[in-house]
């Protein structure tokens, strides 16, 4: 199935979720909810770049919740505790993060272990620092560096929509999708990505550089997990490490497969990746708005990764079956 054809089904899906909820919940419509819903969308789709990075390589990355956490809780536990100034803090935390996808890199293409081990670990490691950093207290701004936060608080107005306000978050999503499908479709090592998802093997008898690359995914994704975490934490203002971030990962990984990334490898759209995120999060509202209980929330994730699994191991079945029915008439 073409990138086109899938990124066509998750749009209609997409729609059909917004119509329903618009057609059964209350204020679906209204500018301050499609603010939020945009506001969450494009944070979540940040995660879900790095996630699908990862998943091209045919890995998978669980630590990206946790990984928001330190770095969302680390943020303003550097600049108001131990009072480092945002040019220091920012890019300090930006570092530890892309260190974090690198140890996960190199432990997956080096020592050879599996990446869901790998970041299972993670997981629990980095919201335990986060945890025992700050003594399990809540971390904020106490109403300072307001400039800092209206990276992810500023709003511009939208002509011709009454009540509408696009976030700030949007321009650095946005820039991001653009690198992205650039740096995969118009690249050679893009193309040496993609390859090396598809069939490591191959590709590396091939000349590629399979394990840079591979360690360079993981980067990227730990790298933009902890930009998301910074742009939550400037968003909500201050958050619990026994709680912040918990499965943000489910989101990220359910929007990347949501969007047609394969869990075989190989395979990403950043369109779709796109979708994906804002349908999850249509969903997410839509349940709230028509009175459904919010625990169904979990639920409904845990039914889109079945489908989406499903969905993928169907196409390449067919896809086999057509390729083989091709060669015995060839």
């Amino acid at each position: 199935m073409s990138a086109l054809r899938k990124n066509a089904g998750i749009l209609c899906v997409l729609v059909a979720v917004c119509a329903a909820a618009a057609i059964f919940g209350d204020n679906f419509l209204t500018g301050y909810n499609l603010t939020n819903l945009t506001q969450r969308s494009a944070l979540f789709g940040i995660l879900a770049l790095g996630a699908g990075l990862v998943i091209a390589t045919g890995g998978i990355d669980l630590s990206i919740g946790s990984v928001v956490c330190l770095a969302g809780i680390a943020t303003p536990w550097l600049l108001v505790e131990r009072g480092w100034s945002p040019w220091t803090a920012v890019p300090t935390v930006l570092a530890g993060c892309a260190g974090i996808g690198l140890a996960h890199g190199l432990l997956v293409t080096r020592l050879r272990l599996q990446p869901f081990l790998v970041t299972l670990c993670g997981l629990l490691l980095y919201r335990g620092i986060a945890r025992w950093m700050t003594g399990d207290q809540s971390q904020g701004f106490q109403g300072e560096f307001g400039a800092l936060r209206d990276v992810a608080l500023a709003r511009f107005d939208v002509p011709g929509l009454a009540g509408y306000r696009l976030p700030a978050t949007v321009i650095p999503l946005a820039m991001l999708a653009v690198a992205m499908a650039f740096a995969l479709h118009r690249t050679v090592w893009g193309r040496w990505l993609l390859a090396t998802g598809r069939n490591e093997a191959a590709a590396r008898y091939s000349g590629v550089p399979t394990a840079r690359l591979v360690t360079l995914a993981y980067v990227a994704c730990s790298t933009l997990a902890g930009f998301g975490g910074m742009l939550f934490i400037f968003d909500i203002g201050s958050a619990q490490p026994s709680d912040f971030g918990n499965f943000y990962e489910l989101y990220a990984i359910a929007a990347a497969v949501l969007g047609g990334c394969s869990l075989r490898g190989g395979e990403v759209s950043v369109t779709g990746i796109l979708l994906g995120a804002a349908t999850l999060q249509v969903l997410r509202t839509a349940i709230i708005l028509v009175g459904l209980s919010s625990q169904l929330e979990f639920a409904v994730i845990g039914a889109v990764l079945l489908v989406g699994v499903a969905a993928d191991e169907l196409v390449r079945r067919w896809a086999e079956r057509r390729r083989n029915r091709a060669a015995r008439g060839g």
